[in-house]
């Protein structure tokens, strides 16, 4: 299968200004259906207050949660450095009034400026606070507070195959602040992405395209129930309708502690690696069936400081062997911070036995 991330170079930026006068027609459009009320990370009373959910279902529900969701929305522009006059797209949902944004990592991981588009057509330079890449594809950046309108975070846990829910971002810049629904189509699906396998992930059918990445997925009760991420376009046989979010039951632990500690603790081990799979093994004559390829050892990493070189292939971190359902980067996921971790590889012909000492990245 196909996956393709929901952004991408994009050629030929037009001024900022003309994006802006796209965005505020979207938004006046979208706030004259319904009013638009301020929700905090975490959610609020408000939320879950039966009269006004009751209000909601007699009336035409998925706009009127569009237009209290939409001016919490914003557009994202990486203008990459290393490709000049190329950008990078997607969107990104506000959490928190100081100016906190949610988002992909993948859409800022190439250094480049970066510019937040409010759903008023403002424009504010952004700082990126952290990401989560490798482990998840999530990303909180920083633009200036002031007039921002933060969506509350729902329980994924609540969903159900079937129920209804919408995504908004802007597939290009032509269709800025487009709002598409569908519905939950499963959830706690895994998928492999870049070597790593993304769990609890809730798959939906919602129209998802180019410049989605990094928006919210949002119930109707007005709340984020996921982070649009990538989608499944098939390979020999083309797939229609199956794109997958990070669900918020993985998202609050980690954005809070970017907003609060300015990262989420993850474990460092510091090498560059290749996943051993069937191709590597054949290509590269490995006598081996699992594990992970060492490309490169990053000085004064504790990968060197234990003794590990380029050409080792790592075959157990810790208790768990390293295997195509357990890849490198999430067998790292699960080893404790600041411990000391024995690792067991392969090296010229034989099994050795390695310990090293684990720190935070």
């Amino acid at each position: 299968m196909e996956i393709e991330l929901e952004d991408g170079p994009r050629q030929n930026l037009p001024p900022l200004g003309w994006l802006a006068a796209v965005i505020v027609v979207a938004v006046v459009i979208g706030a004259a259906s319904g009013a638009v009320v301020t929700l905090l990370l975490g959610g609020s009373d408000a939320d879950n207050d039966p009269a006004a959910m009751a209000e909601m279902a007699d009336g035409d529900a998925v706009a009127q949660v569009a237009a209290r969701a939409m001016p919490s929305v914003v557009a994202i522009i990486n203008e990459l450095s290393a490709q000049p006059g190329s950008i990078a797209g997607g969107a990104g949902v506000i959490i928190d009034e100081r100016g906190f944004i949610l988002t992909n990592a993948h859409i800022i991981t190439e250094p480049g400026k970066l510019t937040v588009l409010l759903a008023n057509g403002e424009a504010r330079p952004a700082t990126i606070v952290s990401h989560d890449a490798p482990f998840t594809d999530l990303a909180v950046l920083r633009v200036p507070a002031g007039g921002l309108r933060p969506l509350a975070l729902g329980d994924s846990e609540t969903l159900r195959p079937g129920q209804t829910v919408m995504a908004i971002g802007s597939p290009d810049i032509d269709y800025m602040n487009s709002v598409t629904t569908g519905v939950v189509s499963a959830v706690h699906r895994r998928k492999a992405l870049r070597g790593v396998w993304a769990e609890d992930l809730i798959q939906t059918d919602t129209a998802i395209n180019v410049g989605n990445s990094g928006g919210p997925l949002i119930n109707l009760r007005g709340q984020i129930v996921g982070l649009i991420s990538f989608r499944d376009i098939g390979r020999e046989d083309p797939l229609f309708g199956i794109s997958f979010a990070i669900s918020s039951r993985t998202i609050l632990p980690i954005a809070r502690a970017m907003i609060d500690e300015g990262k989420f603790p993850r474990p460092y081990f510091g090498i560059d690696h290749q996943n051993v799979d069937d191709e590597l093994i054949q290509t590269s004559n490995l006598r081996v069936d699992h594990g992970a390829l060492v490309r490169r050892v990053i000085d004064g990493s504790p990968a060197q400081k234990a003794g590990i070189q380029t050409g080792d292939i790592l075959l157990r971190l810790g208790r768990n062997d390293i295997t195509e359902q357990l890849p490198f980067i999430n067998a790292l996921a699960q080893v404790g911070l600041d411990e000391r971790l024995p690792v067991q590889l392969w090296r010229e012909g034989r099994v050795m036995a390695v310990e090293m000492e684990i720190t935070p990245r």
